[in-house]
């Protein structure tokens, strides 16, 4: 049943009927608003100047936050996960854990101290859920991060659970100082180029602030309700 829409134009001849005018299909282009104020928003700062915005926000929404290099960021790693109480660990099957020099830590350090580690297979079906559900701390890169609520975004894959996320105790990010951009308006425009280029885009793509939270009764935030109770943000700063 792939692209099959039901009932298509009786839809959209009804909303047309509804505005006063008949339906057009043609010459239809995106008008260029006077004011756009969504991209003025910390429009001039530096890469150091959204890192700054960020770790302030990310105090605001119960982040742990924590810098380092490329060179340190197995070690700081390891600080974060044993600071978290160790294993179970769940991981994406993401390259960038080799390009930034995790796989000694990942296969080797964590192997002998008897921590379970689980890389995503999307052969295992449900048994990746369910993994993610009995883990402590999942660990994801972030794809993009925006500064100005402290979200990172990920996109998912067949080897890119959202469950990762989702479902351990706790969650760290580890956040390429290059990813981060202002707000959610950049993060908009990057998934509409890879739609323009004609790109697959992800299966699903997450914004996840922090640690889940709720502040619908009575306005009173909770933190860690409906997910991770934790969440700390590993930036690397040479990357």
């Amino acid at each position: 049943m792939s692209e099959l829409i039901q009932n298509r134009e009786t839809f959209l001849d009804n909303i047309a009927a509804s505005l006063g005018r008949s339906r057009r299909t043609a010459g239809v282009t995106r008008p260029i608003y006077r004011y756009q104020p969504q991209y003025e928003v910390l429009k001039n700062a530096s890469q150091t100047e959204l890192l700054d915005v960020l770790k302030t926000q990310s105090k605001k929404i119960h982040v742990d936050f924590f810098e380092t290099t490329n060179e340190g960021l197995s070690d700081k790693l390891n600080e974060v996960v044993n600071q978290y109480g160790g294993g179970p660990i769940s991981l994406w099957n993401d390259e960038r854990f080799s390009e930034y020099g995790l796989t000694p830590l990942l296969e080797q350090d964590w192997t002998n101290k008897q921590i379970d580690v689980h890389v995503w297979n999307p052969e295992l079906g449900k048994e990746n859920i369910e993994r993610c559900n009995q883990a402590n701390i999942g660990i994801t890169f972030s794809d993009i991060t925006l500064a100005e609520s402290g979200t990172v975004v990920l996109f998912s894959s067949k080897d890119k659970g959202r469950s990762v996320s989702f479902l351990p105790k706790h969650y760290i990010a580890i956040i390429p100082k290059s990813t981060i951009v202002p707000r959610m308006t950049q993060a908009a425009l990057q998934i509409r180029k890879k739609i323009q280029n004609g790109e697959m885009l992800p299966s699903c793509i997450n914004f996840i602030t922090g640690p889940s939270n709720s502040a619908d009764i009575e306005m009173n935030l909770i933190v860690g309700v409906h997910g991770p109770v934790k969440a700390a943000y590993v930036i690397v700063n040479d990357r």
